[in-house]
């Protein structure tokens, strides 16, 4: 079975990716709580780093339980070759400078793509129109960072991108909470949400309480 996310067939409710597993107990406790994808993050830099190496020792346990997104950051090619090559992964979610020509020439290999964009203000909203690829995650403008860093931006404008560009999937992330995220799917009816750090106790350590809180919130503000 070719697990993609977001689904590509209609849900009742809003697909919840969760984002920065480092571990397969703690993935496995995220699952468990109900979480409908997991992200997995490559870039070096990032505080839910995880190597190659490591990725390879408890991410075939999950392929077959769940999608799995690598979260990437200008990839080197050996990287995206050794992810895909190995079937480690079933999404390429990119944060960097990726340009549409790579998204391109990614999606002719017959990979699925996911592009996140910053976005700070309407007119950020215009980069999605030059990507090829149908599913969009919308984040904070948090420059440097690459996203994960529990920063929200204007639903408004998320909801601007619904009504500019209706064939587009777009996902929602950026400082999303348990708190918070039903008032986000009722002001924006994502087809997907994602969230990191607000459902941690420690950068890459999920807190299974807190991702429930948020699943079930998730689905009853969809219902």
């Amino acid at each position: 079975m070719i697990r993609r996310f977001p689904p590509a067939t209609a849900a009742p409710h809003p697909a919840v990716k969760v984002c920065g597993l480092t571990g397969l107990e703690n993935a496995r406790a995220v699952l468990a709580a109900g979480a409908d994808a997991l992200g997995i993050n490559f870039w070096p830099q990032s505080k839910r780093h995880v190597s190659l190496t490591h990725a390879r020792t408890w991410l075939p346990e999950l392929r077959d339980l769940t999608p799995l997104v690598a979260v990437l950051v200008n990839p080197e090619p050996d990287l995206l070759d050794a992810l895909t090559n190995e079937d480690l992964v079933h999404t390429l979610q990119l944060h960097g400078d990726e340009s549409p020509a790579t998204v391109a020439h990614l999606m002719e290999r017959g990979l699925s793509v996911i592009k996140a964009l910053q976005i700070r203000d309407a007119s950020s909203l215009d980069a999605i129109a030059h990507y090829p690829c149908p599913d969009i995650l919308l984040d904070a403008y948090n420059p440097g960072l690459y996203g994960g860093a529990g920063h929200a931006f204007p639903w408004h404008l998320f909801t601007e991108a619904q009504q500019r560009f209706p064939e587009k999937r777009l996902i929602l992330s950026g400082g999303l909470t348990p708190e918070n995220v039903a008032t986000a799917v009722r002001q924006t009816h994502p087809l997907a949400v994602d969230v990191a750090s607000g459902v941690e106790s420690a950068p890459g350590i999920k807190d299974p309480a807190q991702v429930e809180q948020f699943v079930q919130a998730v689905r009853s503000a969809s219902a």
